[in-house]
């Protein structure tokens, strides 16, 4: 029998998204063997809108794997198709479908966050994004009450019509849902750098996460998605870099990796990666190794 460990037994939450090539449980395996103990999977493919249920013996597998435990955390991802801007469209029906089914996954895994991109406005205007967003969320919590799973909504590098780039976007949509508590939030670096906050300096990191902390509230913070980036501060492009390779820089994330208001929040790689993670076994060397 292997001991169950405790929450701060395991600190710092630190991993990477992980493929779940060979089944879910398979992520387990994979994510524990290059040294997380926290992960980031995706519960269908990302790219497609629906997937066969979860068989009996997946989620067995998953729950009871002599493994899991060594995670303190697991974080899902929303897929890319889903976009809860917009209403009154094929897609606007496929997206609702697509999520209450990955919520209801996430809840059979005993996965507590699911992130998700807020969505686009697809020209609509920003107000009427967040109003249809907020609506959509009411919509989907309505259909499933009780369900311990929460959607976090993840901060965005504001790519075209792309809702989330300021921290007011997601504290407005949180505001106009009936139940703000089934919501929570993640932060990605490299998003926050190209939708203009100066994230390259351990002054303009305390002083982001300070602005967070104001307009939305750090508690609701869950996830921290930490990838540095190869596209320019305010440039509003989505590119993920590996650590100390981008425009953040590595001090930063020594800042990020030594904040105690930020000590017990899963901190996610989602930098590139070859097939072996070695990027990502590399990469939590490094954030540990700021700590020593």
């Amino acid at each position: 029998m292997h001991s169950k460990k405790t929450a701060a037994s395991l600190l710092p939450l630190l991993g990477s998204h992980v493929p779940t090539v060979g089944g879910v449980s398979a992520a387990i395996d994979r994510g524990v063997g290059i040294g997380c103990t926290a992960m980031q999977i995706f519960v269908k493919n990302n790219m497609q809108w629906f997937a066969k249920p979860l068989s009996e013996e997946e989620v067995e597998a998953f729950n009871g794997h002599p493994l899991r435990d060594r995670l303190g955390a697991v974080v899902a991802h929303a897929g890319y198709l889903i976009n809860l801007g917009v209403e009154g469209t094929e897609n606007h029906a496929k997206s609702l479908r697509s999520l209450a089914d990955e919520m209801l996954r996430c809840e059979q895994l005993g996965i507590r966050s699911l992130v998700l991109h807020p969505g686009s406005h697809l020209g609509a205007g920003m107000d009427a994004g967040i109003a249809c967003v907020a609506r959509n969320l009411d919509l989907l919590h309505a259909e499933h009450p009780g369900l311990k799973v929460r959607i976090t909504l993840e901060t965005t590098a504001g790519q075209g019509a792309c809702i989330g780039a300021r921290f007011e976007e997601i504290a407005e949509i949180i505001g106009r849902v009936a139940d703000p508590e089934r919501l929570e939030v993640c932060l990605d670096t490299a998003h926050a750098f190209a939708a203009g906050y100066d994230l390259s300096l351990p002054r303009g990191a305390e002083k982001t996460f300070a602005e967070f902390d104001a307009v939305i509230g750090i508690s609701r913070l869950s996830v921290l998605h930490i990838n540095d980036s190869k596209s320019a501060l305010g440039s509003r492009v989505d590119r993920h870099d590996n650590l100390g390779k981008g425009k953040i820089g590595l001090e930063t994330f020594r800042w990020i990796m030594r904040s105690k208001a930020l000590a017990h929040i899963p901190k996610i790689l989602e930098t590139p990666k070859g097939k072996d993670l070695a990027e990502d076994v590399e990469a939590m060397a490094l954030l540990r190794s700021f700590l020593e």
